[in-house]
């Protein structure tokens, strides 16, 4: 209580009651006592929701509506609390300097004496802060003896009307002065707001108690009790004080005895039926009255130097605390590291921790607004930054509520999640009322601050209702997708996409993400084989720390992993279980298996039929090829997915680094994890260069990081698959980093009809709604391949053909059996037509797109079971090989473009 009674109570109500009179004076308390009430319910039920530490509003902000609510609100809240330093100190000096004109013994002037005075004041103040605050407890009990004192010696002044004291506008309790001060008599452009604007101050020590939360030893009892406590009775303390000054001050008085009223004298108001004519201070000038002298109080009480004490007890004890608080409350926001660049503030000093630093700053602001030395201007600047604290406090109960977060059970009941929403409206409309200007410039603050919280994103998890309320939003929302059937104008590449660990294949993750972001679902899976039975915390923790090396790099996509024999069977796993509802893959997306010769022919089949599921469960299929590959786990020191602190020493030469311990690095197949080892944790040698084909292939791994600049994306649509070749160039040329890419698109055709079709397929893209720069016909695509090429193809089907003319039929079937990706002769005859057109479509992808940014070409099907696996893999070869990056797409021929808007 002795922070929100004092420089209110003593030196400005009677001001209050001047101006606004006793109704609206009454208005006035009540209205605030209304959001302070409100406020005080919402405060109660955060401090009861959970073990509170110290921190005051920011702790109770941040931990409820998370860091980016709490970091704006801890500043200005800390500010806000150094401004009121100098607001009490401020009104420390004005009873000085009162004192001092009182005696005649004035340094220079009245406002350059409070500045010296307030000067010095805040000097010792800071002295005694650093000196050590282990007696304040007991002090306070003290100065609230000498308060209530004051206060008792005030209304027993008041029954103790003098007539040295009529002259000064004192004539005891009087219906005729209840009657004219009842009613309002602004002046000096003062209006209702301006005035509500100078007392609310004095509401907003009901933060005292959660200001010292962390030296409270029941907090969440204490808060409760002593807030609502405190508002009660200051309430009606203030009502009481300002019916009493109403009814027995008026407001103007010469303090002259000599202006009594004489015969030759009109006059109707209370002084003059009393025997006193004042109606001369109408001319201005007057230094005593409700209006003029801030030291009434003194005159009205029994003891007038109590008054004084009353005075210098509670603005020093209040100037005290928020010295102390705002500096707390700066260095637990600081401890969060929400603001890296004020963690110098962060240092505690001795057993207690004492933000020294935090008071050398709190100290300069204080100062800066001690030396404005008006009362009038300082108080409604920390109004503003005090209703939005308690704006963000209602609103953080609302949205707990709202959110409805099992986590979010405070003992304290007696609150109402509509009631602090309306506490928080209410906090931003007087905001607005008080002054319109400083709330817009409080609330830019606070929306710059949050954004620059919200940007950066600190490493931090509080539980907030935030994160509760998107999770409710999140559910509501898929639970009404999944009642909504799909449509064609809202289909979106949602992409299962075989990364292995997300730092293996940038190059795959960063393209995946440049058309999937914003738009469509991105799983990143990573199908894992081991050889003993899996370390459950270990994959728990690695789930984490890819997850996070995800949101590090700023990649909207999940991370997922599965156990399985082998790759198939995990992409089986996942093609079935991964999503939830509405939001589930339909596009595989797969790297192209750069070294499948060199590997063994059992991986190649299980590569292929992997594609052949994935048609076979509906889905659409991706592949990306690089011609020097993507996986770059075996190059060391390449943005490890564990985190600092859990980095090896440096001395060591151990480094986390992501590898593929599979015969075949290109392989989307996970690690064979040994017995001894369940995380890519191996020893290398830090230093050791690097060849010039990892240092290619590192440099080719990042090229769709950066922006892409002209150039084109060609695309090759030779069949209809549903759309998906031409959507995702489209989705690509849609982002600013393909932004200055054109979309080029090649068609099959014939030599006679070139023009026609040109036309046919520029009205088509037209009404797809799909810009492109221009359209290529190619008449000669059904020509057959040059002699070099094909013998290029011979020489790389020869060591996979079955060859069964040079063997008997049932040793040819029984090594069929064995080797079922063999080629057989009649196969190769029967496809003839087809891998020749593999072939020729390799000559004009050189030919008109070995400059492009980016290929996107339709993939050709192979029959299942008719066409061996080393065929097909044979044909996507001969397609890809010396060529830009590729990508070759197919669709589940489920048609993902419209005509109709």
């Amino acid at each position: 209580m002795l922070n929100i009674w004092g420089v209110m109570l003593f030196i400005r109500m009677t001001w209050i009651v001047g101006h606004a009179g006793i109704g609206l004076t009454i208005a006035i308390i009540l209205m605030a006592s209304v959001v302070t009430t409100i406020t005080g319910l919402s405060t109660s039920a955060i401090a009861t929701n959970g073990f509170v530490r110290g921190g005051g509003a920011y702790y109770l902000i941040s931990r409820s509506l998370g860091p980016e609510f709490g970091g704006s609100i801890g500043l200005i809240f800390a500010f806000a609390n150094a401004v009121a330093v100098a607001m009490y100190v401020v009104g420390f000096a004005e009873t000085v300097v009162e004192m001092l004109n009182d005696v005649d013994a004035l340094m220079t002037d009245e406002l350059n004496d409070i500045r010296i005075v307030g000067t010095l004041t805040v000097i010792l103040l800071l002295g005694i802060s650093v000196a050590g605050m282990e007696w304040e407890a007991k002090a306070q009990i003290v100065l609230l003896v000498i308060l209530l004192a004051a206060i008792a010696n005030y209304f027993i002044g008041s029954f103790m009307s003098m007539e040295s004291k009529d002259p000064k506008g004192f004539f005891g309790y009087n219906s005729a002065i209840l009657l004219e001060n009842f009613g309002p008599d602004f002046r000096d452009e003062e209006t209702f707001f301006s005035v509500f604007a100078i007392f609310f101050p004095a509401a907003t020590g009901i933060l005292a108690g959660a200001n010292i939360s962390g030296d409270l030893t029941d907090p969440q009892s204490a808060i409760p009790k002593g807030t609502l406590l405190a508002i009660l009775i200051t309430g009606i303390t203030y009502i009481a004080v300002a019916i009493s000054a109403g009814s027995c001050i008026v407001r103007d008085a010469t303090g002259d005895q000599n202006d009594t009223v004489s015969d030759t004298v009109n006059c109707t108001d209370a002084a003059c039926t009393l025997g006193y004519d004042f109606s001369i201070c109408k001319e201005g000038g007057c230094q005593f009255g409700l209006m003029n002298d801030f030291q009434v109080m003194s005159l009205v009480s029994g003891f007038g130097p109590l008054i004084s004490a009353g005075i210098f007890s509670a603005t020093l004890s209040s100037a005290l605390a928020s010295l102390v608080s705002a500096p707390k409350v700066f260095q637990a926001l600081c401890k969060d590291n929400i603001y890296p660049g004020l963690g110098m503030f962060a240092k505690g000093y001795g057993k207690n921790n004492e933000p020294l630093r935090g008071y050398v700053l709190t100290f300069f602001i204080g100062l800066a607004f001690i030396l404005i030395a008006e009362l009038n201007i300082i108080a409604p600047i920390i109004s503003n930054f005090f209703l939005a604290s308690y704006a963000l406090i209602n609103f953080s109960v609302f949205h707990a509520s709202l959110a409805n977060s099992p986590g979010w059970r405070p003992s304290f009941k007696y609150y109402n999640m509509w009631v602090s929403l309306a506490g928080a409206v209410l906090c931003v409309v007087v905001m607005f009322v008080i002054n319109w200007w400083a709330a817009l410039v409080t609330l830019l603050i606070v929306l710059a601050l949050y954004i620059y919280v919200s940007y950066h994103k600190p490493d931090v998890n509080w539980g907030s209702s935030t994160q509760a309320l998107i999770y409710n939003q999140a559910l509501t929302h898929c639970m009404n997708l999944t009642g909504v059937e799909d449509h064609i104008k809202n289909f979106r590449p949602q992409c299962l996409v075989m990364t292995g660990y997300p730092n293996s294949r940038p190059a795959l993750i960063q393209l995946v993400n440049s058309f999937t972001k914003n738009v469509g679902l991105m799983v990143c899976a990573h199908v894992r084989t081991v050889t003993r039975r899996p370390n459950l915390k270990e994959l728990s923790q690695e789930h984490v720390r890819c997850q996070r090396w995800l949101n590090k790099k700023r990649i909207k996509a999940f991370y997922t992993h599965v156990f399985a024999d082998n790759l198939r069977h995990g992409a089986q796993f996942l093609m079935q279980a991964v999503g939830l509802g509405r939001l589930k893959p339909n596009t595989l997306v797969m790297g192209f298996k750069n070294n499948w010769s060199d590997g063994d022919m059992r991986e190649v089949e299980i590569y292929i039929n992997t594609i052949h599921d994935a048609f076979d469960l509906q889905f659409g299929v991706a592949i990306l090829r690089l011609q020097d590959g993507l996986d770059i786990s075996h190059i060391p020191g390449q943005d490890e997915l564990v985190s600092s602190h859990e980095k090896p020493p440096v001395e060591s030469k151990e480094m986390v680094v992501t590898v593929s311990l599979s015969k075949d690095p290109e392989f989307d197949c996970p690690s064979k994890i040994t017995s001894n080892q369940s995380s890519p944790l191996i020893t290398i040698d830090s230093k050791s260069p690097l060849s010039l084909t990892d240092q290619r292939l590192l440099e080719n791994s990042q090229q769709f990081k950066k922006k892409q600049g002209k150039g084109t994306i060609d695309v090759w649509w030779l069949f209809d698959d549903g759309g998906l070749t031409l959507l995702i160039p489209f989705l690509l040329t849609n982002r600013n980093k393909w932004g200055d890419c054109r979309i080029r698109v090649f068609i099959g055709g014939k030599i006679n009809r070139i023009d026609h079709d040109r036309r046919a397929m520029a009205t088509l893209l037209s009404r797809f709604r799909i810009d492109f720069s221009d359209i290529h016909v190619l008449g000669d695509i059904n020509t057959k391949p040059k002699k070099h090429s094909k013998l290029s193809f011979k020489e790389l089907i020869e060591p996979y053909r079955l060859k069964e003319d040079d063997m008997e039929q049932e040793a040819a079937e029984r090594q069929k059996a064995q080797e079922p990706w063999r080629i057989t002769d009649n196969e190769l005859e029967l496809y003839r037509a087809k891998s020749n057109r593999q072939i020729r479509l390799n000559e004009l992808l050189k030919e008109h797109s070995s400059m492009a940014k980016l290929i996107v070409m339709s993939m050709p099907l192979a029959r299942k079971g008719t066409v061996s696996s080393a065929l097909y893999m044979c044909w996507l070869e001969t397609l890809s090989k010396e060529l830009p990056p590729l990508l070759l797409v197919r669709g589940n021929h489920q048609s993902v473009l419209t005509f109709y808007s």
